[in-house]
């Protein structure tokens, strides 16, 4: 009995060790696209978010599990080695309220629903994500754009996965 509970445990370590490796390999990738991106645009500092004081938030047993084993810590290390090989530096900007604050008239709103950020103040709508993300660069001193869609709805990168018939060309 001892020893299939061994073999278990041992496939397990495997498994994670690998799954480690991919997630280590797609931050990589994630960091030198961003990074390729921004030297084919001539951006000289990048703001990015730095979500760590998430860290700190008492949310329940499991929940915090799950924040402590998000690797977001070696995502900005990659990120920043990158952008300093490159010539760019890069700025970490707090998050807190940016994904619900309006990025035209700075007003707070409470709790938006869904992904989609509505200002009742100026009647702004835009994707609540991309709303973080111009309200991040204006912390920084950058500029935001003005018109954000809220017609974006994917939730993970890459290619969507396809169901059952390939993808219109």
């Amino acid at each position: 009995m001892a020893g299939l509970w061994r073999h278990y445990r041992r496939r397990q370590r495997l498994a994670e060790a690998r799954h480690r490796r991919r997630v280590r390999q797609a931050q990589h990738e994630a960091a030198t696209t961003v990074i390729a991106w921004a030297v084919a645009r001539r951006v000289g500092a990048l703001a990015v978010g730095d979500p760590r004081g998430v860290l700190n938030v008492q949310a329940g047993r499991r929940h915090n599990q799950r924040t402590r084993d998000w690797r977001i810590g070696y995502l900005i290390a990659a990120l920043k080695d990158k952008a300093e090989a490159a010539g760019i530096s890069l700025i970490l900007v707090d998050e807190r309220g940016t994904s619900s604050t309006c990025p035209a008239c700075a007003s707070r709103i409470p709790k938006p629903a869904g992904r989609v950020l509505a200002c009742p103040a100026c009647q702004f709508t835009g994707h609540r994500d991309l709303s973080a993300a111009a309200n991040i660069a204006a912390r920084n001193g950058g500029g935001i754009t003005p018109v954000i869609s809220a017609g974006v709805t994917h939730r993970r990168a890459g290619a969507a996965p396809a169901r059952g018939r390939p993808l219109a060309t």
